[in-house]
């Protein structure tokens, strides 16, 4: 019996026409289709249409895709436009001024180009200076950031940025430093070589062919020079990767030379080497000086129509040169007194007393600490750096919160991995003698606890979690830890955040690490599925090594158990997953761990996954 085309596109079509109907799709004549009836051959063309209309909605929906990830992308990039583009009308505009400016025409006359590269380098130096300051402000920006009525999502991301902002500002003064010392060895070259006699103002040196070296270490600019050199290779040569990871000590001393990097810099401008020229109006550029030299060669006092013949400007007086006020003031003086507020805020933060509660030894060299604070508030993924007076006074460092101070519970805890000298010292002094066979100290021991100081809390990225409807957590190893203290709060109250589903990742090298967030994820599990909410949540937990698998398999994780793999998670895939699930949907994706794996997150979440929007998160102490 012919089967209705009506009759078959409701029930076969309907299977590729589903999508469609959402988007404009132009219908054409299918050769061979009678009245009201489809043969064989029709169904073939029709199923081929179809399969074409689909793959014209895919593209359509990956196009809409690619535009909401541009517009999220370029959020960020326009910054960084904005900021390079000042950089170089900044350099231009005055290179332009003291090459070709009329109050500069004497001082360029003498010094070339030396003097217009120092003079562009310095402007660049007087922002990236001003502007190097802002991202370290920590505490300011952790305010701006809790503010999410007045800081929309990408004026966050933005701020997430700091650290990659703050290292471009301090490659651009390594890079400029460079280019305005390398100008003033030619300057103070140019002043010796080529003294004045005939404007002695402008001279920086005592008399024609005058040691440079000896302009250069007896001048407040040179002498003050030559310190901001060093100071600035001690930094930059301590501020690699490497160093920070393996002597974290020696970078931290050294970046606190910035302190005495500003005060040389507050200095260096105050010896008033360069000079311009004040009346430009009554003495132009290169104008004939009737009191001096008449145009035939001899000396007069006065000159005359025949002799002036020809010449366009007349000399009114004499030029006259001052010193330019140091601008350098101007552009460094309000980061610089805000980061100075700053400092002085935490550290009347930091002198409040911190009671270490509990101490509790964890497997793989994991350490978790519990410390109480009066006043202490906290959100869930902000981190706190810790100091310790017994080990450093002046070294201290950032670890993320893996449990929040609640109402009913007003401790904070935090989980630290015995990794290089200063957590090794600090590790012994937590277990000091004498030695207790429980993994929890006793109370009575508290007393031996080392006197500990506590800066923050701070904002991080992970913040953003509950911002989400659904969000990705991928952790590596120790990098769990700003994710621990959102299951925590979840675990607390699930039901008043945003976010509606949880793909928790956790890789490992080895199996015993799980156990340090074990309890907390079964018990959140057993929560959700109590509360007929079983797909909230989506554990899946790797592990490179397979030794020890049957330690998760005791009864109380039998739940872990059965959601771990062994190997390295195939990201393409697991995408895949979540991208089907999710379509049409703004992903969060936020990741704490290795280079390796963030770097792989990275390029996942900037390609299509099947019409959801995966915004890239990363969190960062190093």
């Amino acid at each position: 019996m012919p089967l209705s085309w009506r009759s078959w596109i409701a029930n076969e079509g309907s299977k590729h026409f589903i999508l469609v109907s959402r988007y404009p799709v132009q219908l054409r004549p299918v050769p061979g289709l009678p009245g009201q009836s489809v043969t064989a051959d029709t169904v073939g063309y029709i199923a081929l249409f179809c399969e074409r209309a689909e793959r014209k909605v895919a593209r359509y929906a990956s196009y809409k895709v690619q535009c909401l990830f541009l517009n999220l992308k370029y959020s960020c990039g326009l910054f960084q436009v904005l900021w390079l583009s000042t950089n170089i009308a900044l350099f231009w505009k005055t290179f332009v001024s003291y090459c070709s400016g009329p109050q500069h025409y004497y001082l360029h006359k003498m010094l070339g180009l030396g003097l217009c590269m120092s003079r562009a380098s310095a402007a660049v130096l007087n922002l990236n200076c001003c502007l190097v300051l802002l991202p370290v402000c920590r505490s300011l920006l952790a305010g701006l950031r809790g503010f999410q009525k007045v800081t929309s999502r990408k004026a966050r991301r933005i701020l997430d940025k700091r650290k990659t902002f703050h290292m471009a500002c301090g490659i651009a003064i390594g890079l400029f430093s460079v280019i305005h010392v390398s100008a003033h060895l030619a300057n103070v070259y140019s002043f010796s070589a080529w003294y004045s006699d005939e404007f002695p103002a402008l001279n920086l040196a005592r008399h024609r062919g005058e040691d440079p070296r000896i302009i250069m270490f007896t001048t407040v600019p040179g002498a003050t020079g030559v310190l901001l050199v060093l100071v600035l290779f001690l930094m930059f040569t301590a501020s690699s990767y490497s160093m920070r990871v393996s002597h974290y000590d020696i970078f931290w001393y050294t970046h606190n030379l910035s302190i005495v990097f500003y005060v040389l810099l507050l200095v260096h401008v105050i010896g008033g080497v360069l000079k311009y020229q004040t009346n430009v109006e009554h003495h132009p550029p290169d104008c004939f000086r009737p009191n001096r030299t008449a145009p035939g060669g001899q000396n007069s006092g006065f000159v005359n129509s025949s002799q002036v013949d020809g010449l366009s400007k007349v000399c009114r007086e004499e030029p006259q040169f001052q010193a330019h006020f140091p601008e350098t003031w101007l552009w460094v003086s309000g980061p610089l007194c805000l980061y100075c507020a700053e400092r002085l805020y935490r550290y009347m933060r930091g002198c409040r007393p911190v009671t270490v509660a509990s101490v509790v030894r964890h497997p793989c060299r994991v350490v978790e600490v519990h410390m109480q604070k009066s006043g202490f508030r906290a959100r869930p993924g902000q981190y706190i750096v810790l100091n310790c007076p017994h080990v450093s006074s002046f070294e201290s460092h950032p670890f993320t919160l893996t449990t929040c101070p609640t109402e009913r519970n007003a401790t904070f805890g935090i989980h630290l991995r015995v990794l290089g000298d200063w957590t090794e010292r600090f590790t012994d002094l937590l277990l000091a003698e004498p030695e207790v066979g429980a993994e929890i100290l006793p109370v009575a021991l508290q007393r031996r606890y080392p006197r500990v100081y506590v800066d923050g809390p701070f904002g991080s990225p992970s913040e953003d979690v509950f911002n989400y409807e659904v969000s990705v957590c991928v952790a590596g190893g120790i990098g769990v830890t700003p994710f621990a203290s959102v299951l925590q709060a979840l675990l607390d109250d699930w039901q008043h955040h945003k976010l509606r589903r949880l793909y928790f990742i956790w890789v490992c090298r080895e199996l015993q690490s799980f156990r340090w967030f074990a309890e907390l994820l079964c018990s959140l599990h057993q929560k959700l599925w109590q509360e007929n909410r079983p797909d909230y949540l989506n554990i899946r937990l790797y592990v490179s090594k397979e030794r020890g698998l049957q330690s998760l398999s005791e009864g109380r994780y039998q739940v872990l158990s059965a959601r771990l793999l062994i190997g390295r998670p195939r990201w393409e895939m697991l995408f895949e997953e979540i991208g089907r699930a999710n379509k049409q949907k703004r992903v969060g994706v936020f990741c704490s761990g290795p280079k390796g794996l963030s770097t792989t997150l990275h390029k996942m979440c900037n390609s299509n996954h099947f019409g959801a929007t995966f915004e890239y998160n990363k969190e960062s102490f190093s």
